[in-house]
């Protein structure tokens, strides 16, 4: 898959896990549909195989219905939601620290 202007994420982290391996490495994530008469949503994802010694070089893509893809979507809202407040809980109490510290 190539990196464009048209690619949903560029260079992410990513990990890839086997029975007896785990390395981390960059991956290109990509979300589309066929331009004329799409019948399914395409999830893609690529792995940097530059340093990857487990795998061959290869793409992994999921058909999707537009019910299975707004099903992931809204998974995903929830899951960086819980992130994000997560993260601005630990911020305010590192102000918090920093207040009684002066």
């Amino acid at each position: 898959m190539k990196v464009n202007a048209y690619t949903t994420l560029d260079l992410v982290d990513a990990v890839v896990k086997g029975h007896d391996f785990e390395t981390e490495s960059l991956a290109v994530v990509n979300a589309t549909a066929e331009k004329d008469d799409p019948d399914c949503v395409r999830l893609q994802f690529e792995l940097d195989n530059m340093t990857e010694a487990h795998l061959p070089a290869h793409m992994e893509e999921l058909e999707l219905t537009p019910e299975q893809a707004r099903t992931i979507a809204a998974d995903l809202e929830n899951h960086a939601a819980r992130v994000e407040e997560a993260h601005d809980t630990q911020s305010a109490a590192d102000c918090s620290d920093t207040d009684r510290s002066h």
